[in-house]
């Protein structure tokens, strides 16, 4: 493994963890120093201001992935997702996937909701799954829509449950969430090499390890606090905008929330198609137009809810398969 850095931080967690033994990190690199262990660090021309700007947790939320060789034994890149809260960055969400896609985005709001409550606003950059883009996704959409006049599906959720979404216009904007990126690869590429990593539930484990560490251990360099007790002081000093996650009627489930969606016709026998299959809909009227509410689940078959005129008429199920949906 080329390196461009030694980390000393990473040999100082080592040495707590694994042998019980606790040496200052000026002590490390002394020696480290001694028997040729440093690379001279190349400074930028430019400084980044690395200020906290927001001033409640739950006021921005900053979500991103990241696509990388996170495992060398594995051979393989895995996609890492992140929700980061910007004001006492603490991680709410970090997951391994093997494919990006809309659901497993819409996946990580449901979790981050469901456990901490809706945040005031989602900082995101402009990949198609958040924002629809004229010019570059207009291939397969109708050309004289500008910019955010489509609404993805994972944007459709954010709108359901009222929490506002902030394009970044590039990647330097993301600063907070690409840091926790960059000593995230750093610290679990090491660890997945000596501990000969080779499948994505093993990296997941130490993936949540180094989380956990993050989060609860250690202080962070420009708050100088550790993530979770940052995170708790302000909730319990009302510095939260963080609110209670309801199902706003007539909507019954979170199924009806965190779902993918597509609008339909019933025919004149009650039925809609969707991919290769046909559904017979309960209770349906002919000519009108059906909502439908898909949520997969892990057992590779989604609920599909039928809303019409704001009653839920129906609810079927079928594989992911067959809807058609696996690569959304």
């Amino acid at each position: 493994m080329p390196l461009k850095r030694y980390n000393y931080s990473y040999v100082k967690t080592r040495l707590e963890k694994e042998y019980n033994q606790k040496v200052s990190l000026p002590t490390i690199i002394d020696r480290a120093k001694k028997h040729g262990f440093y690379l001279k660090k190349k400074y930028k021309k430019s400084i980044h201001d690395r200020e906290v700007i927001t001033n409640y947790t739950g006021e921005l939320v900053q979500h991103d992935s990241s696509y990388h060789l996170f495992s060398p034994l594995a051979r393989i890149k895995w996609y890492l997702i992140t929700s980061i809260d910007d004001f006492s960055r603490f991680l709410l969400y970090a997951m391994f996937l093997l494919k990006e896609t809309t659901w497993a985005h819409i996946v990580a709001l449901q979790t981050v909701f469901l456990k901490h409550g809706l945040p005031y606003s989602y900082y995101v950059d402009s990949h198609r799954i958040f924002r629809f883009v004229q010019g570059r996704d207009s291939i397969w959409r109708k050309h004289y829509l500008l910019t955010d006049d489509v609404d993805t599906q994972w944007k459709q959720v954010m709108d359901d449950c009222g929490v506002k979404v902030i394009p970044a216009l590039s990647p330097q904007a993301k600063g907070k969430v690409e840091r926790p990126y960059g000593w995230l690869q750093d610290r679990l590429i090491r660890t997945c090499v000596r501990e000969n990593v080779t499948d994505i539930k093993h990296a997941q484990r130490v993936l949540m390890r180094e989380v956990h560490r993050y989060n609860y251990e250690q202080v962070h360099s420009t708050t100088q606090e550790v993530p979770y007790y940052r995170f708790q002081r302000a909730l319990k000093e009302k510095k939260s905008l963080f609110r209670e996650f309801a199902i706003k009627p007539p909507y019954e489930s979170v199924k009806d929330i965190f779902c993918l969606r597509m609008q339909r016709t019933i025919d004149a026998y009650r039925k809609i198609s969707l991919n290769t299959l046909q559904f017979k809909v309960n209770n349906a009227t002919p000519r009108e137009t059906v909502n439908l509410r898909i949520y997969p689940m892990s057992n590779g078959i989604s609920e599909v809810r039928f809303w019409c005129n704001n009653k839920l008429i129906d609810v079927q199920r079928a594989k992911n398969n067959d809807l058609g949906i696996v690569h959304f």
